[in-house]
């Protein structure tokens, strides 16, 4: 993806090695939004799509900061849809569970290291449903 340099997080903390970045993209929050100040050059920007960047702190650094949310939109939900039905688009599921172990299923989102994404089975399987 064009990096210059990777880092190992669990290894390194990245504002002891990215230095004078344009942009910092905060999919993170926590911490890692309050450790990305000091990583960004003058003038550079933070995009968070966690935390609302705090304006003393970018301020002080003379950088910028934003938080980008979005609203699901039906169209935009049902063009999803179809390219999934017509397995253009796969989408990456990391683990799945039973309604009944939704605190199970967000303890594990919560912990910054799931790939894809987390599925609640809230009925039976649609393919198995009687009609």
């Amino acid at each position: 993806m064009g990096a210059d340099v990777a880092i190992d997080y669990t290894r390194t903390k990245f504002e002891n090695v990215a230095k004078d970045v344009d942009v910092v993209l905060d999919t993170v929050g926590r911490d890692t939004l309050e450790r990305s100040y000091g990583a960004v050059k003058k003038g550079g920007i933070i995009v968070s799509i966690v935390d609302e960047p705090k304006s003393a702190a970018l301020e002080a650094h003379g950088i910028r900061g934003v938080t980008l949310r979005c609203t699901p939109k039906a169209g935009v939900l049902e063009e999803l849809s179809k390219l999934m039905e017509a397995k253009k688009l796969t989408p990456v599921i990391s683990q799945t569970f039973p309604m009944t172990q939704a605190v199970q299923a967000q303890d594990q989102i919560a912990t910054g290291h799931t790939r894809g994404k987390i599925v609640l089975n809230i009925g039976q399987d649609p393919v198995h449903r009687a009609l």
